[in-house]
């Protein structure tokens, strides 16, 4: 693997908050043939199935939920699709190589919301929703306002997300291919607006099936074959890790992830409940025929990511002694002015030692199926926020038609798909670390708190909503800014305004705290009709009366 190959996918590791370090120019080696030829095939299969998607979209609730007819074991997969990136394999690995037990500590964060997502949230966000989870915050609330705060809250997720992947991708497909980066920019934005632009959801879903199954796939049979090398025995494989590396026996105990616990309980809060107020991932259970199916997708995803989860730590572990007693694999080039030691790549190093350049080559293809995936379903969030919410609701009050929606939806999509395409480009070089954390910051503090007390409680108003909404966007913004990854390593300033780099533990108690003394002090009588709509709201939430069944697709 080239220099630039390892510096790519350590921004990769960046980009999900495991550190925010300047990237350097590296050079460019040779083209990986194994991965171009299993990335054509990829990007065959996958147009093939938007043909196919294109042909069965022919509504408002197929291009958004595709009908809701996906399965609950389907939409289990396309879910995990969501959810695991090209960042956890190779960001999580590499931190279980680098420090033990931290890695897993922070797998742990990352799985704590879907038990949540799984008791609290899934059968409620099917039956109260139909195309987005504004459908849910604005149901008994005022619709123009409500809805315009929960799309603009979403689009900001959306497009920090957008950014981070569309480098990453537009990166990789320039490696691979040695094109331009700009024109590898362009190469993503095409292949992302197609998939959405005539496949809908549907596409969207099996792309997320097809990515997840490969990802799976392919980190099973890695670590199968490098778990092999210890005779599939866990114990010789910890005493031999522990022997090697540089932390010893502590290399099992939790260490400096905990070591503030401030900022541990920050992130933590931020990973659990970014991830049930993220909108791609809530859109995906409209997405079912039922709530029941809903709550059996949440239980297969949560098998599949926690599955993969302790994979990935195996052969983060087997990585510490095939890789890192292996001169050979030792990455060179510099990161923030450091010199590079063997732990970026482990994971690409340990599929190579162990199954050579077809394995190697496989998951390279799967890192950059795994963006594009992951960038198919953001745009469709985010085009829904658009069309759904702002057009349809906002601006037409209900009066639009469903071929109307579906064009502005198509509009947005393109708009958004030129957007995340002059964003790439502008950010090529600019550490952007911050901004996927920014968005599990807005996640959690601009669209949880508001989407868990309209389920929850009756005595949220409109009031109380907006004041919880934009206050946890605007404070978890902030916060972020003020921060030193932000106001120091961006901005240049010499202290940051904001000690802590995670915003959920400060942003998250300013969004209830004002959803709820706004909501208690509004004693105006559109705030009690609001309180007494809740009774009907629990019934269709308990039951899915008058929720949408259509048919499979």
């Amino acid at each position: 693997m080239s220099r630039l190959f390892s510096a790519l996918f350590f921004w990769l590791i960046s980009s999900s908050a495991f550190a925010t370090p300047t990237i350097e120019a590296t050079d460019m080696q040779a083209t990986n043939w194994h991965a171009i030829i299993m990335f054509v095939i990829f990007v065959a299969l996958t147009m093939g199935i938007t043909y196919w998607a294109a042909n069965r979209t022919k509504s408002a609730a197929d291009f958004y939920t595709a009908g809701g007819g996906i399965t609950g074991l389907q939409n289990g997969l396309a879910i995990a699709g969501d959810y695991m990136s090209a960042a956890t394999l190779l960001g999580l690995s590499a931190m279980v190589y680098a420090q033990g037990f931290d890695g897993y500590v922070y797998m742990l964060a990352f799985f704590a919301g879907w038990p949540m997502i799984l008791f609290l949230m899934s059968e409620r966000l099917r039956n109260l929703g139909r195309y987005t989870f504004s459908d849910i915050t604005a149901y008994r609330l005022d619709q123009s306002k409500v809805r315009t705060m929960a799309a603009l809250s979403s689009l900001t997720v959306v497009c920090f997300y957008l950014i981070a992947q569309m480098v990453g991708a537009g990166q990789l497909i320039k490696l691979l291919f040695g094109l331009d980066y700009n024109i590898a920019i362009f190469v993503v934005g095409i292949l992302m607006v197609v998939y959405v632009t005539f496949g809908g959801m549907v596409a969207t879903t099996w792309v997320q099936i097809i990515k997840a199954g490969m990802l799976l796939l392919g980190g099973t049979i890695c670590m199968l074959l490098a778990f092999k090398e210890f005779g599939f025995s866990y114990q010789t494989l910890l005493e031999r890790a522990t022997a090697v590396h540089k932390l010893g026996p502590k290399m099992m105990y939790p260490g400096s992830l905990l070591a503030d616990p401030v900022t541990a309980i920050s992130l933590g809060l931020g990973l659990m409940f970014g991830t049930a107020g993220l909108p791609h991932i809530l859109m995906r259970f409209f997405t079912v025929s039922n709530a029941a199916e809903a709550r059996r997708s949440v239980l297969y995803a949560s098998g599949f990511v926690g599955y993969f989860f302790n994979v990935i730590f195996i052969m983060g572990l087997c990585a510490i002694l095939i890789v890192g007693q292996t001169p050979a694999f030792f990455e060179g080039g510099t990161i923030g002015g450091k010199l590079i030691g063997g732990g970026n790549m482990v994971a690409m190093h340990l599929a190579k030692a162990v199954g050579g350049n077809m394995l190697l080559g496989f998951l390279a293809a799967v890192a950059f199926a795994t963006i594009l995936a992951v960038v198919s379903g953001l745009t469709l969030a985010g085009a829904s926020a658009i069309s759904h919410d702002i057009y349809a609701r906002v601006i037409m009050k209900g009066t639009a038609s469903e071929t109307d929606e579906i064009r502005v939806s198509k509009m947005a999509t393109l708009g958004l798909g030129l957007v995340a395409i002059i964003l790439g480009i502008a950010f090529e070089k600019m550490n952007i670390a911050f901004m996927v954390g920014l968005a599990f910051g807005v996640a959690a503090a601009g669209n949880f708190p508001v989407l868990i007390l309209s389920m929850y409680w009756k005595g949220l108003t409109t009031r109380g909503a907006l004041a919880g909404g934009y206050g946890g966007l605007i404070s978890a913004v902030l916060f972020v800014v003020f921060s030193k990854s932000v106001w120091v390593d961006v901005l240049g300033n010499k202290a940051a305004l904001f000690p802590y780099t995670q915003p959920a533990l400060f942003a998250m108690p300013v969004a209830f705290i004002l959803a709820y003394v706004l909501s208690k002090t509004d004693g105006s009588a559109a705030a009690k009709a609001e309180i007494a709509a809740y009774e009907d709201q629990y019934v269709r939430a308990q039951t899915g009366v008058g929720s949408d069944a259509p048919a499979a697709h």
